[in-house]
């Protein structure tokens, strides 16, 4: 298994080691320890889910507002997306920034996203199956979005993805500077905060 932070802090990629026979593949896609051992901090996951998607699907941006968030790891089942962490900590060096990650069922990676990190995707295949790992039940009044069509934040969504196919929740959902004039977006600041809070857990353990 193999894990590389991207551009934007606290965000990995991970590669897993798959085994093939003639049988189909064996491989080990989620592994607690080596995730902490290279986040530094506990991971406690609390909730799993899954979303079947069509092409041009697009779900995100998505968010749960300091204390206690989501941090989240999201791998394909089945099909294919391209995977998008955006930076909305205010505060952060790489604020309104994001990095994408092509997952699918051939190399099946992941993506590991801390706390107060945005997340979206673009289904590029019909039938997608996403799941889902995160550290808090879901909490309707904490969730919040962005609306992923913001020119401001610039998601560029591949040609083969289709025209985009949103949700009236995303289409609705503020811009980053609305979201920022509001004070819905984490800052900076209080996320590394809290995720020192999780080191000192984890040094207790």
């Amino acid at each position: 298994m193999e894990f590389r932070e991207l551009s934007i802090p606290d965000s990995y990629v991970i590669t897993p080691k798959q085994f093939g026979d003639d049988r189909g593949v064996f491989l080990e896609w989620y592994r607690f320890d080596k995730l902490e051992e290279v986040t530094g901090r506990s991971i406690d996951l609390a909730q799993a889910n899954t979303s079947v998607s069509k092409r041009g699907v697009v779900r995100g941006i998505h968010f749960a507002q300091i204390p206690p968030s989501q941090a989240k790891y999201v791998t394909v089942a089945h099909g294919a997306v391209l995977d998008y962490v955006v930076d909305i900590r205010v505060g952060s060096p790489t604020y309104g920034q994001w990095e994408s990650v092509l997952l699918d069922d051939v190399d099946r990676r992941g993506v590991f996203l801390a706390e107060g990190l945005g997340h979206a995707f673009v289904a590029l295949t019909d039938d997608t199956v996403v799941s889902y790992l995160v550290t808090a039940t879901f909490n309707a009044e904490r969730e919040k979005g962005i609306n992923p069509l913001d020119p401001e934040v610039g998601l560029v969504f591949p040609p083969e993805a289709g025209e985009p196919l949103l949700s009236p929740k995303d289409t609705d959902a503020p811009s980053l500077a609305e979201a920022a004039a509001s004070g819905l977006l984490p800052t900076w600041d209080e996320a590394k905060a809290f995720y020192s809070t999780l080191r000192k857990r984890e040094d207790r353990s």
